[in-house]
């Protein structure tokens, strides 16, 4: 049993966890970024959509594990939520989202990513094409998160909160590559490229995190 993929399952889920409970709480979803909330569920849906395609029974849809990719906790529990959230964001408490700091150019993600998914992928299939892009996209979908609390110079704690658990998901598996690979001799070379650079990017969020006891 690989402890790394569990426990970054375990953060991921807890991640989605305490935001969504955040923004039913306090009825509000300041501090939040439509837009990173928006390219992980644009994440979600291209990773999962042989849910679709290659059904087999209720059960195995629920429950499905890509073994060959990213294994992952439930796929249909991340896209409820990962939808429930921009739902929450945009209709249902959308007097309380600050738009005018969510102000990155989504386009300066979507091209390159998309580009390169074409460019560099495991074979060159509807379906693989877009699993490929779910996953560089992952790897840069917090940065308007992040550009938004560098913008405004503050962040809520439990917004901290939720990424350092999504950060946490990332460094785990990273740790779950490294096991696969000398364990099962499996090496996924976008996976793992990706999910480096995911976790760059939390690098200076960990640091405040930790030096200021959020």
């Amino acid at each position: 049993m690989n402890i790394f993929r569990i426990l970054g399952d375990v953060s991921h889920l807890l991640a989605i966890i305490i935001l969504l409970l955040k923004i039913v709480k306090s009825k509000s979803c300041a501090g939040i970024s439509g837009k990173s909330q928006i390219l992980f569920a644009l994440v979600f849906t291209t990773r999962y959509l042989d849910l679709f395609t290659n059904f087999i029974s209720v059960y195995n849809t629920v429950m499905k594990v890509r073994s060959c990719h990213l294994p992952s906790l439930p796929q249909v529990i991340f896209l409820i939520c990962a939808y429930v959230t921009v739902y929450m964001i945009y209709v249902k408490f959308r007097k309380t989202f600050d738009s005018e700091n969510d102000s990155f150019r989504l386009e300066f993600l979507l091209v390159p990513v998309t580009g390169l998914s074409f460019l560099e992928n495991h074979s060159f299939t509807p379906l693989e094409i877009l699993w490929t892009f779910s996953i560089y996209l992952e790897s840069v979908a917090i940065l308007p998160q992040l550009f938004m609390i560098s913008k405004t110079g503050e962040a809520e704690t439990i917004t901290t909160h939720y990424l350092f658990f999504l950060g946490l998901y990332r460094a785990l598996y990273i740790a779950n590559w490294v096991w696969r690979y000398h364990t099962e001799n499996f090496y996924d070379q976008i996976a793992v490229v990706s999910g480096v650079v995911q976790t760059i990017f939390y690098c200076d969020f960990f640091y405040l995190y930790v030096t200021k006891g959020r």
